[in-house]
């Protein structure tokens, strides 16, 4: 088999029939070199990255459990392209260090600019009316010689190498800057020529600064009304609500340019420029054809393992046929959420990061976190809310021009330049950001974004809160519960289900409303319309199903262990199950002049099954990395259940939760929870079917009305079987 095609293999997601044949050519080849010509090879997997020697069993089964080293795609330990200083196969870090810092290879693709191109030289670019090719020029042959500037005579290590390599050490172990310009001051006089080394902390990050992949500083208004960029870059209040630009200053203080450089802005936020980042993934070989996966490698037979199986991708590609004749232009998804940076140091400081994912890749690379763009870090101490539309300013203008223009881009593969373009398919976000991004109101009585204007919802008097009422809307028009009246409300539904607002509808409803404020159905016109393309994609925004699953889990565990605070079923939720008249079987008894008796629901547990349900959690034994430690989360005394993680909980409401279930409560109770957890485990599946999806969508519309043992008793073949 041809090594080529045994690499490509090797690409293949672990446990696939072609990353498998790729293990066993991998094999082949290594134990058929003279060099690996022994009865043990080094181990390229993840864990041993050549470092340990194994039988030809053992390293397949490292291979298969832990994967193929990343990167490794020159096979030099077993026997491909021998140099001269291979004849002791030994690994060591310097090697390590040194297939990872190659600079020749990095300064070309840092300017954009293939194996057989050549920059300007130096006196060519003064010729140039473009000041922005002399700077490039500039800095391309300071870095060309500082590549090529051994530390001493027949050191390994050149000078830009040596700087890459600290910085790398740096960021990975947290070192501070001041530590930093310390070990440069020692690193001075304790290496030969030391004193070419740069002496701070900051004129290594000068030297670092020209390879590329920076960041824009724009200062923000502290209550998020504008940004100071553009015509307002040189204000010092708000236009709109009048606070200052920077700290301890007050508000009406003006400071002089000079002064300004120094001023220490209120609110900053960090922009992280898209078009470097993706011309980037273009400027090596093997990344540039990855990126034409999802058209020239994709297995294309309806099922759905890629967002390109999607309907929505199709559907934007067939309304932009010139975009989607180039498999190179890239799509992107978009998610943000807050998270506290400083841990236990802070419990209220929320940071919003907005990444973006590029869909080009193969899934098991577009959802890995070296994938992943960072294009704004949003800062704290409180999360922007419904104004996160101002710090995303910079980032729709890009994707604009990105999607109008262009930017000519250096396709390695190929060896030619293009104009690529991008386009923003949707957004990915938990329920509240959801609302903060597309602007509809999911807070009330209108709180359903699909449901739309037709929402159906009640407020309940004692729990303070809004129920969603009339699923039964979304059964088929003859189902029985439609006229059911006993196990349901006490009423018969006759309505349809309502349709699914597209882009133009919402338009529509934008536009009669003239203030936008928190009554009304639309806090705001998102700024995503502003994007040509917006309005006609058929997905604009998506849930994490993560964040609904930890919030179901939470749910349904809490309310079977009657966990104070996380229980559904409390005093509040049966007095408005009295006020409905409904359930009379768990309305609250007066047996006293203050107080009440709450009868058992069919789902309350005795002491001795919640302490069984809890042993069983704390016993449970799975493979590393597969979840977290749940028994540290799990109270077996108290039987309570608490610090649980969104990857513990997915785990938990898939897989344990109905083996911890199974024999403790009524077949009425457990099966509609084992339902909704097979519901979660084939909707997470990386292969999924048309068919199956339809199935799944009807099997959950019933398996959330059987709230009654009357019900459940009737219907429940239809729900398993359906």
């Amino acid at each position: 088999m041809d090594l080529n095609i045994i690499k490509r293999l090797l690409d293949w997601p672990r446990g696939s029939r072609q990353y498998l044949e790729g293990v066993g050519g991998f094999l082949d080849f290594a134990f058929r070199n003279p060099i690996c010509s022994e009865s043990k090879i080094w181990c390229p997997c993840v864990k041993c990255v050549n470092r340990s020697k194994l039988s030809r069993e053992e390293v397949y089964e490292h291979l298969v459990c832990n994967g193929m080293l990343r990167g490794y795609r020159q096979w030099t330990f077993h026997g491909e392209q021998i140099e001269q200083n291979t004849s002791s196969p030994r690994h060591s870090v310097e090697d390590d260090y040194s297939k990872h810092v190659d600079t020749h290879q990095l300064l070309p693709d840092v300017f954009g600019c293939g194996e057989d191109d050549s920059m300007p030289c130096p006196s060519d670019s003064m010729d140039t009316p473009t000041h922005n090719l002399n700077v490039e020029a500039e800095n391309f042959y300071n870095l060309l010689k500082d590549a090529d500037q051994e530390l001493w005579p027949g050191c390994e290590l050149t000078r830009l190498s040596f700087l890459v390599l600290l910085f790398y050490t740096k960021c990975t172990n947290k070192w501070s800057n001041k530590s930093f310009t310390n070990l440069l001051e020692i690193l001075q006089l304790a290496i030969p020529n030391g004193k070419s080394l740069p002496k701070s902390f900051n004129e290594a990050k000068k030297i670092i600064k020209k390879l590329g992949l920076g960041y824009k500083n724009i200062h923000a208004c502290p209550n998020n009304c504008q940004l100071y960029w553009k015509d307002k870059a040189d204000d010092d209040t708000c236009s709109i609500c009048g606070a200052s630009r920077w700290k301890k200053f007050n508000d009406r203080t003006t400071l002089a340019r000079k002064k300004k450089k120094k001023g220490t802005p209120a609110k900053v936020l960090r922009y992280f420029p898209l078009k470097p980042r993706l011309k980037r993934l273009y400027m090596s070989k093997h990344t540039s054809t990855l990126m034409r996966w999802h058209e020239t490698d994709r297995m294309k037979d309806g099922a759905l393992r890629h967002p390109a199986d999607s309907e929505a991708w199709k559907s934007f590609d067939f309304n932009h046929l010139e975009f989607s004749s180039d498999s190179r232009n890239v799509r992107l998804g978009l998610a943000t959420d807050g998270f506290n940076p400083f841990g236990k140091l802070s419990s209220s400081y929320s940071c919003w990061p907005v990444v973006l994912i590029p869909y080009n890749l193969p899934p098991w690379m577009c959802m890995k976190a070296t994938s992943f763009i960072l294009s704004l870090l949003i800062p704290g101490p409180s999360g922007p809310g419904n104004h996160i539309d101002i710090y995303l300013q910079p980032l729709i203008e890009e994707l604009m021009e990105l999607w109008e223009v262009g930017t000519d881009t250096y396709d390695s593969s190929c060896g030619e330049t293009f104009r690529l373009k991008a386009a923003l398919l949707w957004t990915i976000n938990d329920f509240p950001a959801y609302g903060n991004l597309s602007g509809w109101n999911v807070h009330g009585a209108f709180a359903c974004p699909c449901c739309n204007i037709d929402t159906f919802s009640k407020r309940l008097s004692h729990g303070r809160k809004y129920c969603f009422m009339g699923h039964r809307r979304f059964l088929e028009p003859n189902h029985k519960f439609r006229y059911n009246r006993d196990s349901f409300d006490g009423t018969e539904e006759y309505g349809h289900a309502p349709a699914i607002p597209t882009g133009t509808m919402i338009l529509r409803q934008l536009e009669k409303i003239t203030d936008f404020d928190d009554s009304q159905t639309w806090k705001k016109k998102s700024i995503f319309f502003t994007l040509p393309y917006w309005k006609s994609n058929l997905l604009r925004h998506n849930l994490d199903v993560m964040h609904i699953e930890k919030n179901v889990s939470e749910n349904v565990y809490g309310t079977l262990l009657s966990i104070e605070g996380k229980s559904k079923d409390n005093l509040n939720a049966r007095l408005d199950l009295q006020e409905l008249n409904i359930r009379e079987d768990l309305h609250p008894q007066q047996i006293g002049p203050n107080k009440l008796y709450l009868p058992s629901a069919c789902y309350t547990m005795s002491r001795n099954e919640k302490q069984v349900f809890c042993n069983l959690l704390c016993n449970i034994k799975a493979p590393d990395g597969y979840t977290g430690n749940i028994s540290r989360c799990v109270n077996s005394a108290h039987c309570k259940i608490f610090g649980l993680k969104s990857h513990d909980c997915h785990i938990l409401m898939q897989q344990l939760l109905p083996i911890a279930l199974r024999g403790l409560l009524p077949m009425n109770v457990t099966l509609p929870l084992f339902d909704l957890s097979s519901y979660f485990r084939e909707l997470c599946s990386k292969v999924l079917h048309v068919h199956e999806l339809d199935q799944l969508e009807s099997r959950i519309r019933l398996t959330m009305h059987h709230n009654s043992e009357k019900s459940w008793r009737k219907n429940h073949f239809q729900v398993a079987h359906c």
